[in-house]
């Protein structure tokens, strides 16, 4: 019998509610963002020709919406995926987000692509302080990272784009990021004939405009999300991890499905160990006396909001972030909660790109931040020991999953 007081019933019942998501993507329309095998671009090799995007765009099946599922950790935030109601995904428009996310042809030169600042090999960001666009211009922010856009609204630092679709166009017309017009860039594109073919099939009622650019891209970017981080399994197995032999052979039994579940997870656990140091700073990040978590929340550790950190507060002129857009005064100097998972891939840190690596970060919050009149409530000293600092580090990186497999190459021609 199972040991405790837990009937058998109700512990097989909350076993079933929290059981991760496993491949499901086919005849059930399901998009599953765990399977990161999942991608399907057109098919061939070589440079991607007319004739091949005919005869994808003829397959029904890439046009069918699909429902998204999200990777173990991801999935708690299911119910707040942003966008799907007004940009349903589909395949064909997934697909061509993909390609005009790395064409570099959105661009007054043709050299710069959104990957130019969101690059899949450098978390989706990039290792320069701030983002360089057209002609080596150098913006004055950081990069801010492409995945997990599916549980976010607004968007960029300061939170000036209410919605993803907006943002995937924002740069076209930025002077110093891609400089083109948004008008000169989709007369461009109605030159090529395998654009053309996409835009006309996947939006029939009105083909190649700004407006659809930005909804295949944001399409596109809201399948990069992360997968399962040694933190993500460690929790997962929690449930289980009481459990005494009698109780799982009982479990076998009575729900394989479960126990297929258990031995899952506890291989994954074993490949994916979180460290002693990477769990005594998961408690650290989680407790009250630290607080990470005021800011830090949610099933991808950011809580949406900005806040003042007093990051370059200190300068003649400093950027006064959300407040340029709501006019308040408490927003002066408060820029957007990044998320904490795959941080480890993502330096410099900030909005301004000023901070190298995670332990400047933390030391940077032990100090209780840079002072100033309109600096954060949340931000106080938080007297770390020297050990203290090195596990919330060493959580950080635990938080850290894989991405999806993505092709930059085959655009059209």
């Amino acid at each position: 019998m199972l040991r405790g007081h837990i009937q058998r019933g109700a512990l097989l019942a909350a076993f079933a509610m929290t059981a991760i998501a496993v491949p499901v993507y086919g005849q059930d329309a399901v998009l599953d963002l765990g399977n990161k095998e999942w991608f399907s671009e057109i098919p061939g090799i070589g440079p991607l020709t007319n004739d091949q995007i005919k005869d994808w765009l003829s397959k029904p099946e890439n046009h069918q919406p699909l429902k998204v599922k999200l990777p173990l950790g991801l999935s708690l935030g299911e119910s707040q995926m942003k966008g799907l109601e007004k940009n349903p995904m589909t395949l064909a428009k997934i697909e061509l987000g993909r390609q005009l996310y790395f064409d570099t042809r959105l661009s007054s030169d043709n050299t710069v692509s959104c990957a130019s600042c969101h690059h899949p090999q450098e978390g989706f960001s990039r290792h320069t302080s701030t983002g360089v666009g057209v002609r080596g211009q150098k913006g004055g922010r950081n990069s801010p990272v492409s995945f997990n856009r599916i549980l976010s609204d607004a968007q960029f630092w300061d939170g000036r784009a209410d919605s993803l679709e907006a943002q995937a166009v924002g740069p076209i017309q930025n002077p110093i990021e891609m400089g083109h017009t948004h008008e000169a860039m989709v007369s461009g594109f109605k030159k090529i004939d395998g654009y053309v073919m996409q835009f006309q099939k996947i939006f029939p009622d009105s083909g190649v405009t700004i407006d659809n650019v930005g909804k295949a891209i944001a399409a596109f970017e809201r399948t990069l999300v992360t997968q399962p981080s040694p933190y993500d399994y460690n929790e997962s197995y929690k449930r289980f991890a009481t459990l005494e032999k009698e109780d799982l052979d009982e479990l076998k039994t009575d729900s394989p499905e479960i126990y297929a579940e258990y031995e899952q997870l506890q291989k994954a656990v074993a490949a994916n160990p979180m460290s002693e140091s990477a769990l005594r700073g998961q408690d650290l990040f989680f407790s009250k006396r630290v607080g990470c978590t005021a800011c830090h929340v949610g099933a991808n550790f950011a809580d949406e909001q900005y806040h003042n950190l007093g990051v370059g507060m200190s300068a003649k002129d400093p950027d006064l972030g959300r407040f340029t857009e709501t006019k308040v005064e408490k927003d002066k100097g408060a820029f957007k909660t990044p998320t904490t998972r795959n941080v480890a891939l993502s330096g410099p840190y900030m909005h301004d790109g000023s901070m190298a690596t995670l332990e400047e970060v933390v030391e940077h919050y032990n100090k209780g931040g840079i002072k100033n009149p309109w600096l954060s409530d949340k931000i106080v000293p938080l007297n770390l020991k020297p050990q203290e600092s090195v596990d919330l580090v060493e959580f950080m990186r635990s938080c850290t999953g894989e991405f999806p497999n993505v092709s930059s190459a085959r655009l059209p021609q």
